[in-house]
């Protein structure tokens, strides 16, 4: 039978990762027109998907890929809900009609920066997976001094509890007496890894920032809190580069040009950006008006033709008041028919 995985599917809506999903179908609790579904089951577009009685989805190739970054802020939970009433990153996200919004990783509660968030489930996992390594930046800074020994160390590798870990990078960043920031670079993402290693070589994290995962980086004017799409070529291209299949754009249609890309003010969580008028009338085209018993009507005495060019010589502003030739320097009478008044 030809069609996707159906776990592959439905974690690629965003319903979960595939491992729960997996469970749900080995306890019976889904089912593809009507019939109670195993791990083996594929579906088509036209199959009707059930979730524990619930309908999921219709169509299989409506689903819409979507990626944002998100800074979050210190002070967030990574997750959906916290017993305590604590605030979460999924609070400030917008809403979504494709699955639900997923997490690629987390930050820990003090910890800021980029967070990527995709509601497709496939590719949060691939960025995610070990195999793919991709690299993690951090911003640290420390309460204390990194000596040449303590910096060796931790490029070769420090033993915690669950394994050896270590830096890839480590670069300085700057700083003032004894807080000092570095850019440290990893390919993996362990609970509290980066605090957890310079704690075992005797130092202190005061402030931690992720400003860089994969391709992406933490965009220097997106404040926390905020939130930016990915538009449908940087969605397309990350997928890719995760071996991906990327749907076709359709071909424009007949008398249509290129789209423009969306503003960033709107990408940013904010209000679309204004859209300029595409064109103007010509000057033959413009309504002319005249003053007549003190109110604006429009003069239908003067062809078209003989409508003065917007580049034209600049008009006297008095004639609107005391008509051609009757400006009170006492000017000549411009080349233009006088009109009649009323």
């Amino acid at each position: 039978m030809q069609g996707e995985r159906l776990q592959k599917v439905l974690a690629g809506w965003g319903l979960g990762s595939r491992r729960a999903i997996e469970e749900w179908i080995a306890a019976g609790e889904v089912k593809v027109n009507g019939e109670v579904a195993t791990l083996g089951t594929r579906v088509l577009p036209t199959d009707r998907i059930e979730v524990r009685g619930q309908p999921v989805r219709t169509r299989v190739e409506s689903f819409t890929r979507r990626v944002l970054v998100y800074h979050k802020p210190e002070g967030e939970l990574t997750t959906r809900s916290d017993p305590e009433g604590r605030p979460t990153v999924f609070e400030s996200l917008p809403p979504i009609r494709d699955g639900r919004w997923i997490t690629v990783g987390r930050l820990d509660f003090n910890t800021s920066g980029l967070l990527v968030v995709t509601n497709d489930g496939e590719l949060a996992n691939r960025m995610m997976h070990p195999s793919q390594e991709l690299l993690r930046v951090y911003a640290a800074r420390l309460f204390g001094e990194l000596t040449p020994v303590m910096r060796k160390q931790l490029i070769d590798g420090v033993e915690l509890e669950d394994g050896m870990a270590r830096f890839e990078s480590i670069v300085d960043a700057g700083g003032t007496g004894m807080n000092h920031w570095y850019h440290v670079g990893l390919r993996e993402g362990r609970n509290r890894e980066v605090r957890r290693m310079f704690e075992a070589v005797g130092l202190a994290v005061s402030r931690l920032i992720r400003i860089q995962y994969g391709d992406l980086i933490l965009p220097p004017r997106l404040r926390p809190g905020k939130w930016k799409m990915l538009s449908p070529e940087d969605v397309d291209a990350l997928a890719s580069s995760l071996g991906m299949e990327v749907k076709k754009a359709a071909p424009a249609g007949p008398g249509r040009g290129p789209r423009r890309p969306a503003g960033t003010a709107g990408a940013a969580g904010g209000k679309p950006a204004p859209r300029r008028a595409e064109s103007r009338p010509a000057a033959g085209e413009r309504k002319t008006f005249v003053v007549r018993e003190g109110k604006a009507v429009r003069d239908e005495s003067a062809p078209a033709a003989e409508r003065k060019p917007r580049g034209g010589a600049p008009r006297d502003r008095t004639e609107r008041r005391d008509g051609p030739g009757r400006g009170r320097s006492g000017g000549a009478p411009s080349g233009r028919p006088p009109r009649k008044r009323a």
